[in-house]
Protein backbone atom coordinates (compact mmCIF):
# COMPACT_ATOMS: atom_id res chain seq x y z
CA UNK A 1 0.00 0.00 0.00
CA UNK A 2 0.90 3.51 -0.93
CA UNK A 3 0.67 6.90 1.19
CA UNK A 4 -2.34 7.23 -0.90
CA UNK A 5 -4.02 4.11 1.18
CA UNK A 6 -4.33 2.64 -2.49
CA UNK A 7 -3.66 -1.35 -2.78
CA UNK A 8 -2.88 -1.06 -6.79
CA UNK A 9 -2.76 -4.06 -8.39
CA UNK A 10 0.32 -6.20 -9.60
CA UNK A 11 1.29 -6.85 -12.72
CA UNK A 12 -0.31 -9.66 -12.69
CA UNK A 13 -3.99 -8.68 -10.97
CA UNK A 14 -4.15 -5.88 -13.72
CA UNK A 15 -3.48 -8.47 -16.88
CA UNK A 16 -6.22 -10.21 -15.27
CA UNK A 17 -8.59 -7.49 -14.33
CA UNK A 18 -8.26 -6.26 -17.99
CA UNK A 19 -9.21 -9.75 -19.33
CA UNK A 20 -11.69 -9.64 -17.29
CA UNK A 21 -13.34 -6.28 -18.44
CA UNK A 22 -12.79 -6.92 -22.52
CA UNK A 23 -13.67 -10.47 -22.41
CA UNK A 24 -16.57 -10.12 -20.49
CA UNK A 25 -17.66 -6.86 -22.93
CA UNK A 26 -16.60 -8.46 -26.16
CA UNK A 27 -18.60 -11.97 -24.51
CA UNK A 28 -21.64 -9.89 -24.19
CA UNK A 29 -21.35 -7.67 -27.41
CA UNK A 30 -21.44 -11.27 -29.35
CA UNK A 31 -24.30 -12.49 -27.50
CA UNK A 32 -26.45 -9.71 -27.86
CA UNK A 33 -25.37 -8.96 -31.78
CA UNK A 34 -26.49 -12.90 -32.69
CA UNK A 35 -29.57 -12.09 -31.09
CA UNK A 36 -29.87 -9.39 -32.70
CA UNK A 37 -29.20 -10.34 -36.07
CA UNK A 38 -31.11 -13.54 -35.86
CA UNK A 39 -34.10 -12.26 -33.67
CA UNK A 40 -34.30 -8.83 -33.86
CA UNK A 41 -34.02 -9.26 -29.72
CA UNK A 42 -31.32 -7.82 -27.65
CA UNK A 43 -29.25 -9.80 -24.94
CA UNK A 44 -31.36 -7.53 -22.60
CA UNK A 45 -34.92 -7.90 -23.82
CA UNK A 46 -33.69 -11.85 -24.25
CA UNK A 47 -33.11 -11.71 -20.23
CA UNK A 48 -36.25 -10.19 -19.58
CA UNK A 49 -38.25 -12.65 -21.47
CA UNK A 50 -36.22 -15.41 -19.68
CA UNK A 51 -36.86 -13.77 -16.14
CA UNK A 52 -40.35 -13.76 -16.93
CA UNK A 53 -40.65 -17.27 -18.35
CA UNK A 54 -39.39 -18.86 -15.03
CA UNK A 55 -42.23 -17.29 -12.67
CA UNK A 56 -45.63 -19.03 -12.75
CA UNK A 57 -47.43 -17.25 -14.76
CA UNK A 58 -44.45 -16.11 -16.80
CA UNK A 59 -45.08 -12.79 -14.97
CA UNK A 60 -43.41 -10.51 -12.32
CA UNK A 61 -44.12 -7.08 -11.02
CA UNK A 62 -41.96 -4.17 -12.69
CA UNK A 63 -39.76 -3.46 -9.54
CA UNK A 64 -39.56 -7.21 -9.00
CA UNK A 65 -38.40 -7.62 -12.92
CA UNK A 66 -35.88 -4.88 -12.76
CA UNK A 67 -34.34 -6.01 -9.26
CA UNK A 68 -34.05 -9.74 -11.40
CA UNK A 69 -31.95 -8.45 -14.12
CA UNK A 70 -30.10 -5.91 -11.87
CA UNK A 71 -31.08 -2.70 -14.51
CA UNK A 72 -32.21 0.39 -13.61
CA UNK A 73 -36.53 0.71 -13.22
CA UNK A 74 -36.42 3.36 -15.69
CA UNK A 75 -34.38 1.25 -18.29
CA UNK A 76 -36.14 -1.90 -17.56
CA UNK A 77 -39.58 0.42 -18.25
CA UNK A 78 -38.31 1.31 -21.73
CA UNK A 79 -37.05 -2.26 -22.67
CA UNK A 80 -40.62 -3.66 -21.64
CA UNK A 81 -42.34 -0.82 -24.04
CA UNK A 82 -40.75 -2.34 -26.88
CA UNK A 83 -40.92 -5.86 -26.08
CA UNK A 84 -44.47 -4.43 -25.83
CA UNK A 85 -45.00 -2.76 -28.83
CA UNK A 86 -43.84 -5.93 -30.32
CA UNK A 87 -46.62 -8.20 -28.93
CA UNK A 88 -44.19 -10.20 -26.69
CA UNK A 89 -45.46 -8.77 -22.82
CA UNK A 90 -48.07 -7.10 -21.53
CA UNK A 91 -48.64 -4.58 -18.87
CA UNK A 92 -51.38 -4.33 -16.47
CA UNK A 93 -52.08 -3.49 -12.65
CA UNK A 94 -51.42 -6.21 -10.27
CA UNK A 95 -54.21 -9.15 -8.90
CA UNK A 96 -52.90 -8.59 -5.85
CA UNK A 97 -53.61 -4.73 -4.65
CA UNK A 98 -54.03 -3.10 -8.07
CA UNK A 99 -51.20 -0.78 -7.03
CA UNK A 100 -47.55 -2.30 -9.12
CA UNK A 101 -47.91 -2.92 -12.38
CA UNK A 102 -47.38 -6.26 -13.78
CA UNK A 103 -45.35 -7.60 -16.74
CA UNK A 104 -46.24 -10.72 -18.27
CA UNK A 105 -45.12 -12.69 -21.26
CA UNK A 106 -47.57 -13.35 -24.27
CA UNK A 107 -47.55 -16.75 -26.07
CA UNK A 108 -45.79 -15.03 -28.75
CA UNK A 109 -43.24 -14.06 -26.33
CA UNK A 110 -42.63 -17.53 -25.35
CA UNK A 111 -42.42 -19.07 -28.75
CA UNK A 112 -39.96 -16.42 -29.65
CA UNK A 113 -38.11 -17.53 -26.52
CA UNK A 114 -38.35 -20.52 -27.30
CA UNK A 115 -36.56 -19.90 -30.96
CA UNK A 116 -33.90 -17.95 -29.46
CA UNK A 117 -32.68 -19.98 -26.43
CA UNK A 118 -30.71 -22.49 -28.91
CA UNK A 119 -28.77 -19.07 -30.48
CA UNK A 120 -27.98 -17.41 -27.09
CA UNK A 121 -27.18 -20.99 -25.76
CA UNK A 122 -24.93 -22.35 -28.52
CA UNK A 123 -23.33 -18.84 -27.76
CA UNK A 124 -22.43 -18.60 -24.65
CA UNK A 125 -20.85 -22.27 -25.16
CA UNK A 126 -18.68 -21.69 -28.25
CA UNK A 127 -17.54 -18.14 -26.79
CA UNK A 128 -17.13 -18.98 -23.12
CA UNK A 129 -17.82 -22.87 -22.02
CA UNK A 130 -16.54 -25.03 -23.99
CA UNK A 131 -13.34 -22.81 -24.08
CA UNK A 132 -12.12 -23.18 -20.16
CA UNK A 133 -11.95 -26.35 -18.52
CA UNK A 134 -15.05 -27.31 -16.66
CA UNK A 135 -13.06 -27.17 -13.29
CA UNK A 136 -12.09 -23.39 -14.53
CA UNK A 137 -15.62 -22.68 -15.31
CA UNK A 138 -16.89 -23.74 -12.26
CA UNK A 139 -14.34 -21.10 -10.60
CA UNK A 140 -15.38 -18.14 -12.71
CA UNK A 141 -18.77 -19.35 -11.39
CA UNK A 142 -17.33 -19.35 -7.75
CA UNK A 143 -15.63 -15.94 -8.61
CA UNK A 144 -18.71 -14.32 -9.69
CA UNK A 145 -21.09 -15.31 -7.19
CA UNK A 146 -18.65 -14.30 -4.22
CA UNK A 147 -18.73 -10.52 -5.97
CA UNK A 148 -22.80 -10.70 -6.63
CA UNK A 149 -23.25 -12.30 -2.50
CA UNK A 150 -21.29 -9.16 -1.93
CA UNK A 151 -22.28 -6.25 -4.19
CA UNK A 152 -25.99 -7.29 -3.80
CA UNK A 153 -26.59 -9.28 -0.63
CA UNK A 154 -29.94 -8.55 -0.43
CA UNK A 155 -30.60 -8.84 -4.26
CA UNK A 156 -34.10 -10.32 -5.03
CA UNK A 157 -32.60 -12.70 -7.33
CA UNK A 158 -30.51 -14.46 -4.66
CA UNK A 159 -33.25 -17.30 -4.69
CA UNK A 160 -32.88 -17.97 -8.12
CA UNK A 161 -28.63 -17.76 -8.17
CA UNK A 162 -29.11 -20.72 -4.89
CA UNK A 163 -31.32 -22.58 -6.69
CA UNK A 164 -33.95 -22.28 -3.94
CA UNK A 165 -36.48 -20.50 -6.53
CA UNK A 166 -40.02 -20.05 -4.87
Amino acid sequence: MDDSGVQWLDVDQQRDWRALVLGTTLLFDRLDSDLARRHGISLAEYEILVRLSEREGRCMRMAQLADSVAHSRSRVTHTVKRLEKAGLVERGKSPEDGRGIVCAMTDEGMDLLRAMAPTHVNGVRAHLVDLASEEDFRAVGRVMNAVADHLIAAHPEMEIRDGSEA
